[in-house]
């Protein structure tokens, strides 16, 4: 009976450790069965993976219009049209092989050219054209567009002469559109800190203001035959490196003072390369000022490198903004560096600024650097300083 009770209790015990074993131990692999030649996938990750194909960047719906191509700074609205950050819907520009060669460049369509501001305007109506032409001939692309209704952004200065820009004055008032000009500086995030700088009177007063502006010359640099026969004329251009240059300065101080106009202006030419700019002056210094302060503007075709640079004198401190992003501020004797923060939308660049200013105009008011108040004051400080150079006397305002 024990002998019996024992196998029994072996048996038991066995097939217990069989069914243990079954539970831990892992299957043998098995060969997954071949995949079907069509799977549909379920809704939601069909809907997935068709979300995650790139799509087209799609135009801004704001219309631009362009007028001229011999003006350098072109390549940068056309590279912002190759990424589809600005909706270009035409382009004047009479000349036949600056067409082609941009075309070319560009990948433009044929249709987008024409050889006449006025039927590109009427046949595209765009709400703002921007100008790439000469200085001079700004004045005609706001004769053009004014009537229509169009607001025009040029590139600097706003005109070649001051009785020019008065024109450009009395259209845009005339008939209620904009006249914007476009400076690189604008859109520096030091700059902009430098004047958050003043405004905060982290510096005091102002009492100084200098500006250097220039770089080895147009011609040094490489820029186009196309920009170099307008750019170095006296005439097209206004003038040389005083128009080119010096209106970087007269903008910044005319901002920095809340549109204050000077009381008078002194200037000074140079002629340093007679043999490569035989018509204008290619270097200049024009001293502005004002009841409780002092700017100096230094424009030139004759540094030994490019610079745009600002600095500011205050009662109690100092601020200068070297480039485009550093920044040094010393109060107190203790000095500080800073790389800029970013410049916000809509304000960090041409294409946003422009929109926002034709979207919104009564948040776009006149006390920036692109606002044609301010710009009249600019050409109001060039004007003195050539008349100063031609007189060789103080011009009062």
């Amino acid at each position: 009976m024990k002998t019996k009770l024992k196998l029994l209790l072996t048996a038991c015990a066995l097939i217990i450790s069989g069914m243990v074993s079954a539970q831990t131990t892992p299957p043998a692999p098995v060969n997954p069965p071949a995949p079907a030649t069509s799977v549909k996938l379920p809704g939601d990750t069909a809907k997935t993976r068709k979300d995650t194909i790139p799509a087209k960047k799609p135009l801004p719906d704001l219309k631009v219009g362009i007028m001229g191509l011999n003006h350098d700074h072109i390549h940068l609205i056309l590279t912002e049209y190759s990424k589809g950050n600005v909706n270009i819907v035409g382009i004047a520009e009479p000349n036949k092989k600056l067409r082609e060669k941009f075309g070319k460049a560009y990948n433009l369509p044929d249709s987008l050219f024409f050889d006449d501001l006025k039927k590109m305007c009427t046949t595209r109506k765009p709400a703002m054209v921007l100008g790439y032409n000469e200085v001079s001939k700004h004045v005609d692309i706001v004769e053009t567009c004014a009537p229509l209704g169009i607001s025009v952004m040029v590139e600097k200065p706003l005109a070649a002469t001051l009785d020019q820009a008065k024109r450009m004055e009395f259209l845009a008032l005339k008939y209620y559109i904009k006249v914007l000009t476009n400076y690189e500086t604008t859109w520096y995030p030091s700059f902009q800190h430098a004047y958050n700088s003043v405004r905060a009177d982290s510096i005091g007063m102002i009492r100084k203001m200098v500006v250097h502006d220039g770089h080895q010359g147009p011609k040094e640099i490489g820029c186009s035959e196309d920009f170099l026969s307008w750019l170095t004329d006296p005439v097209l251009n206004g003038a040389g490196a005083l128009n080119d240059f010096g209106c970087y300065g007269a903008d910044l101080m005319t901002w920095l003072m809340k549109g204050q106009r000077p009381i008078a202006v002194t200037a000074i030419a140079r002629h340093y390369k007679p043999n490569i700019y035989p018509k204008v002056e290619d270097d200049a210094t024009i001293l502005v000022e004002y009841p409780n302060a002092t700017g100096q503007i230094e424009a030139s075709w004759n540094w030994p490198f490019g610079i745009k640079d600002l600095e500011i004198f205050g009662t109690k401190g100092y601020v200068h903004a070297f480039d485009k992003d550093n920044v040094l501020l010393k109060t107190d004797n203790h000095a500080r560096n800073y790389v800029a923060a970013p410049l916000a939308a809509p304000d960090e660049a041409p294409v946003t600024y422009f929109t926002y200013a034709l979207q919104h105009p009564l948040k776009t008011g006149e006390y920036d650097r692109s606002s044609l108040k301010y710009n009249m004051i600019v050409m109001q400080i060039l004007d003195a300083a050539k008349r100063s150079i031609k007189e060789g006397k103080r011009i009062v305002l």
